[in-house]
């Protein structure tokens, strides 16, 4: 038989004052008391609450020292009013604890990023038709997860970030991380790792049970508060970088005239030089170009049709129409007449090594994959005399012509597959000239020459 609990006068100090040594108790909950241990001088307060997994039928914790001077409050100790908010929220966030373990491993950040690269690395397999791995596991690991030594390549020790648990993640945990990063890194690549991790936890909150969001009911909130946008120095870095991207057309021009002589020195047979010219024409990213099939370029209306990039949540859609000239079709033709509409329009060769042999022979024709730009690229630069140009330099450079030619920014922005607030932020200076120019156009002479008749003379 359940024995009846009972309850002691302990809710203010006078009634405390007239119990005796020992233990007293109130009811918080079916499952739960206050308990107060008086003793000589003081007394303490304490809570038990019923515990319905594994271990004691009961489970205790303290709750502090009691204010047995008075009911007012005071620094170091409690009153009871104090004492019962705070055996309270103890004695929830215990059973919420015991609840969440009890359906499971507590998850933490390790897991959370480990469980991210796994389904971006299906997600990019998927779209490359073929085993692959993201390029944001190779980043998590090295600057969250820790890594092996491999090779040359030596260990790296995983940050303190991964193993906290995500029900005990704090705004500070974050911050920590952050400030962590290597000076050296930079500002473009520092934004991709954080996006990469702040994707990961994002992605980890709707698999977490109902006891464990209990646990960290403003879990979405920390993790947007300790993700916020970088430093003002590091925007200013990157704003710098993008105008000393822009090119001319002058330039543009050398840099597709270099691309031509590195593709017959290096026998691309044209595909390198191809492609370049795709990224000039329609400012597209490559990982866009890569991905246009041969029905994309449309010969009589002399456009390509540049699919949506795979950026922001869920991904853009659809194909975006982008004018291009005459020349433009022409360089392409090769590519385009007697091909399946569905082949890839940019391929190249690639090579394999025979068995036995230090020679590498021509293996297969496929799409080109996500780095090997970089190589030919460094070769074309440098021939081009503008060691500091990046392929994106191009896209840079198409965005600016459109808005100098005084082309609608939203105009500007879908044919460039982006939003108008992107294009806003980082090209602001360009927009403020085009406009200018504009309204400059609509200015007339106002004030009469001096020579002229007077008015109301004669």
């Amino acid at each position: 038989m359940t024995k009846t609990l009972t309850e002691a006068q302990i809710t203010t100090a006078k009634a405390r004052s007239k119990l005796e040594l020992g233990v007293h108790w109130r009811r918080l909950d079916a499952g739960a008391h206050l308990g107060y241990r008086k003793g000589k001088r003081s007394g303490v307060w304490f809570v038990r609450w019923r515990n319905h997994h594994e271990g004691a039928n009961y489970k205790q914790a303290p709750v502090g020292i009691a204010n047995d001077v008075n009911d007012k409050l005071a620094e170091g100790t409690l009153t009871f009013e104090q004492a019962v908010t705070q055996a309270r929220e103890h004695v929830t966030r215990s059973r919420t604890e015991a609840a969440a373990q009890a359906a499971g491993p507590a998850p933490t950040v390790r897991t959370a990023v480990e469980t991210y690269i796994r389904e971006r690395n299906a997600r990019d397999s998927r779209r490359a038709g073929r085993e692959v791995r993201s390029d944001a596991g190779h980043r998590l690991r090295r600057y969250v997860l820790g890594q092996e030594q491999r090779g040359s390549q030596e260990a790296v020790e995983a940050a303190s970030l991964a193993a906290v648990h995500l029900h005990a993640l704090q705004e500070d945990d974050l911050l920590t991380w952050r400030e962590g990063l290597p000076v050296e890194l930079k500002a473009t690549t520092k934004q991709r790792l954080i996006n990469d991790l702040k994707a990961g936890l994002n992605a980890a909150w709707p698999r977490l049970s109902a006891e464990q969001k209990k646990l960290n009911p403003t879990f979405p909130s920390i993790v947007k508060d300790g993700f916020k946008a970088e430093r003002i120095d590091d925007d200013d870095e990157a704003s710098v970088a993008r105008d000393n991207q822009v090119l001319t057309d002058a330039q543009i021009g050398t840099l597709l005239r270099a691309a031509r002589e590195i593709d017959d020195e290096q026998g691309f047979e044209g595909d390198l030089h191809r492609i370049v010219v795709c990224l000039a024409a329609t400012g597209a990213r490559f990982a866009q170009a890569r991905r246009m099939r041969v029905s994309d370029a449309q010969r009589e209306e002399q456009r390509l049709m540049v699919p949506g990039s795979y950026k922001g949540r869920g991904g853009n859609g659809g194909s975006v129409p982008v004018p291009v000239g005459e020349d433009v079709i022409e360089l392409l033709s090769p590519v385009i007449l007697d091909r399946p509409k569905e082949a890839p329009l940019f391929e190249r060769w690639s090579y394999e090594q025979e068995a036995g042999s230090i020679v590498w022979r021509k293996s297969e024709r496929g799409p080109w994959k996500t780095a090997e730009l970089t190589r030919p690229w460094h070769a074309i630069r440098d021939r081009a005399a503008l060691p500091g140009a990046i392929p994106y330099a191009l896209r840079h450079s198409s965005i600016v012509r459109g808005l100098r030619n005084r082309l609608p920014i939203q105009h500007v922005a879908k044919l460039h597959n982006t939003s108008v607030k992107m294009i806003e932020r980082h090209y602001a200076k360009y927009i403020s000239t085009a406009l200018e120019d504009l309204a400059r156009a609509a200015v007339v002479p106002l004030v009469p020459r001096h020579a002229e008749n007077s008015v109301g003379r004669g």
